[in-house]
Order: structure tokens, then sequence, then C-alpha cells
């Protein structure tokens, strides 16, 4: 009986692509040119291969693609992985890079002081704040709206997260410029650590924001406060265990970055799309005005502004802060008939995802109906509204960033009148988070 040599499985090809130049491959078209997810797409469709940081990487973008990374088959990918050391080295092993059980446990350690009752805490001191801001925004008149934004959620950011005094303005100011330097340092192409470059700036920016974050931690220790830092101290898994003094330092620099970047980008973006579209600023001011009928800001008025979450809807689509995410692939996969092998770096694109003309016709326009109840079109396809993560990795604060980003905008829309000033480039700047390249100057009035 003659033997047959048993079929070899044929493993599936790798994506098409283009490997770009020895060593940098495609990384400069990556970092400066804001159309290359797009050129790639438009190329290659949803999976295609390139060179950045030195790694071979994966593009995988559209809804598909961010499920398949997102959920369905996380496993094979990795968040320590991915990311750049420039950020592991800035912003430690916090809760971002952790993976498994690890991450498993902290975010449940976490996820309380997130949500449900927690939010109803932050309310009065996110007012609070807000109004200090307003008032001096009407003393001053005309602004850059980006840098104020920034110092406006860093002292939110602070008090809440960390529990800072309220009103040390000097304080908030020079810790606000210490994250800017620091987050200045996390694309770095040229990670040069010398004094004078900037990352060798950003390190000296982390080590002095760690040394604030030490001294508060062991502060917390002592007198817990009504802060989220104080509920994680407190916290403890099922087996007695708590976190440590440098994990507490290690969340605490994540939940400060975290916690006002995003936001910052997200209403900027909000504040100049109203400033261009006076029917959609309309609407959302009448909704806001028939809410103030109804008496204080609160967590069930806040719950009905329909109108308002259609906006912020939008602007997360049309701008979302970061433009995609990084994983390391610590198991080969398949996607679309082409296999990735393990040790590759994935890049999901969060900015295409949002603009798939199948999803969302002309994506270019900003349309908060489109998140209205009779259209969604976010609902036909899993995964196609991408800006705050997805799956069971969610961002852990998208909660208290929406209720945040919810009381600061309906105070605007209650009570103020803005207007975009000329001769200024409005252009977006994807890095770190995007913002319009002149960080939109406006002249401001109470109604």
């Amino acid at each position: 009986m003659t033997r047959y040599p048993a079929e070899q499985p044929i493993e599936k090809p790798l994506p098409p692509g283009d490997m770009g130049l020895p060593i940098l491959g495609q990384t400069l078209q990556f970092l400066f040119d804001r159309n290359f997810p797009a050129k790639q797409y438009a190329k290659y469709g949803a999976i295609s291969k390139t060179n950045l940081l030195g790694r071979p990487t994966v593009m995988m973008i559209g809804s598909e693609a961010a499920e398949c990374v997102l959920s369905s088959q996380m496993e094979c990918f990795s968040w320590k992985e991915g990311w750049p050391d420039n950020f592991k080295m800035l912003l430690g092993e916090s809760l971002f890079l952790q993976d498994g059980e690890e991450h498993r446990r902290n975010r449940r350690l976490m996820m309380p002081a997130f949500h449900g009752q927690a939010l109803n805490g932050y309310i009065s001191t996110m007012d609070e704040i807000t109004q200090r801001y307003l008032d001096k925004w009407t003393e001053k008149g005309e602004f850059t709206w980006f840098n104020e934004f920034k110092k406006l959620t860093f002292e939110i950011a602070s008090q809440l997260l960390i529990g800072s005094k309220a009103g040390d303005e000097v304080e908030v100011e020079r810790l606000s410029q210490l994250f800017t330097t620091l987050t200045n340092g996390l694309f770095v192409i040229l990670p040069l650590k010398l004094p004078f470059t900037t990352l060798g700036k950003a390190i000296k920016a982390r080590d002095r924001l760690l040394q604030h974050l030490t001294k508060v931690v062991k502060e917390r220790q002592q007198h817990p406060t009504h802060d989220v830092l104080s509920m994680l101290i407190q916290a403890q898994d099922e087996d007695g265990s708590r976190f440590s003094l440098e994990e507490l330092k290690a969340q605490a620099m994540l939940m400060l970055f975290a916690g006002h970047e995003t936001t910052t980008s997200m209403l900027t973006w909000f504040c100049l799309e109203l400033g261009r579209h006076p029917q959609v600023l309309e609407q959302a001011r009448q909704e806001q005005i028939a809410l103030a009928q109804t008496g204080e800001l609160n967590l069930e008025q806040i719950g009905k502004m329909t109108y308002l979450d259609q906006i912020l809807q939008e602007i997360e689509r049309l701008h979302p802060p970061v433009g995609g995410g990084f994983r390391g692939v610590v198991k080969p996969f398949e996607f679309n008939g082409y296999h990735i092998p393990k040790g590759w770096l994935a890049l999901y694109s969060i900015i295409i995802t949002h603009k798939q003309p199948d999803i969302y016709p002309n994506p270019d326009q900003f349309d908060p109906d489109r998140f209205s109840p009779d259209r969604q079109e976010h609902k036909q396809k899993p995964f196609s509204l991408i800006g705050f993560g997805g799956g069971a990795r969610i961002c852990i604060g998208i909660a208290f960033a929406k209720l945040e980003m919810k009381i600061i905008a309906s105070h605007l829309l209650r009570r103020y009148h803005w207007e975009i000033l000329p001769d200024q480039n409005l252009e977006p700047f994807p890095i770190p988070t995007l913002r319009p390249k002149d960080g939109l100057k406006v002249k401001f009035r109470p109604l």
C-alpha cells in the first residue's frame, strides 16, 4: 500500500503593502502625513503591511478590523508590547500598558471610582471649577481656547482624581506645564535622553511629577480624602491585596494624563464646530435653556441632554483625540485571508474607521443628526465609533469624561457667546492629541 506524505497546511500570505526605507520604513509619512492611513486604506483595503518605528507593522482599518483587534482576537495582542518605549518610560507601568490578569485585577479595583454613584459626587466640584474659569474667560474677553481648556480640565482632574487643593492656580499651572512637556516626548522619533532634547526635557518633567505624586500618595495614605486616589489606596482584592506605592504613583500619573488630554481636545473641537455651525449651536442652546427651567444641574438633568450627546458623538467621530492605537502581536493571527506573524506591531486606525462612507454618508461633513434616534448610523456595524476604544478594554474613564464635557458644554450653551477670530490656522494637528494648529482663538462674552 502506497503511503503519501500528509499534506502540510498552506500558510496564508502576508498582507499587501510597502515596507519603505531600511530601518525607518514609513515612519516619517506616518508621523507627518495625516492622510497616510487614508492612502493605505485606498490602496490596500482593511489590512496592509508597512514598517513603523523600526518594526514590521500591520495596519488594520475599518469596523471589522477594529473588532478583530479590540474584541474577537484580542488575546493575540498586547498593549505593553505595542506602544512605543517612550510611553512606558514617561507614563510608567500603569493600567494603560498592562495585559492579562494583571490588567483585569487592577481595572476591577479602579472601576468603582469611575462609575455609578461615584460620578454623582463629582458634579459639584466640576461645576464649581467650571464657573471659576467662565468668570476668568469673561474678564479676558479674548484667548486661545485649547490652552484654557487644558488648564480647566487639568484642575478638575487634579482635584477629583488626586485631591489637589481647590483654587491653587500657581500649582495647577506648574503641573499642567510639566504634563505638556512630558506629552511632547511621547512621539519623538530620535529618543535621545540628553537634557536639551525633547525627550530629555520630558524625562525631567516626569521626574518632577513623580516627586509630586509620591508626596501626594503618602499624604492620602495617612489622611484619605474624597478623591479617586484615596479610593484606590483603600481598594482591596478578594485576597486582601492592595496597590503598592509604585502602582499608585503609576495609576495617578495615568489618571492625570488621560483625565485631561482627551477632554481638552474634544471640548476645543466642540466649540470650533459650534462656532462654524450656528444652527447646531442654536438647537443645542434651546435644549439647554429648556433643561435649565427644571432646576440646578444634576445627574438626572445631564441624562436628558440628548442633542448634546449627539454633538459629542459627532465630535468623537470627526475629531477623535487619538488617531489610532498600537498593539504588539503576541500570537500569530489571520484576518481577511492574510497571516500576521508573532512579533509584528499592529496599528488600528480610529480616524479612518470613523469615515467609512458605507456607514457614515458624507463622512467629512459635521452632522450630529447622524446619531439621532431615527438614524443611529454607528449602530449599523459594531466597532464603528471607537474614539474611546471598545470591547472589554473600553476606556475606564469614559463616563467621567462625558460627564465633565457635558457640564462644561451646558454652561457654555446656557450663558455664553463666542466668535472664532480671523487669521488663524485651524487645520488639525494630531500629536500628542488632535487639536486645531493655532489652538482656537476666540472672542468670548456672556449672552
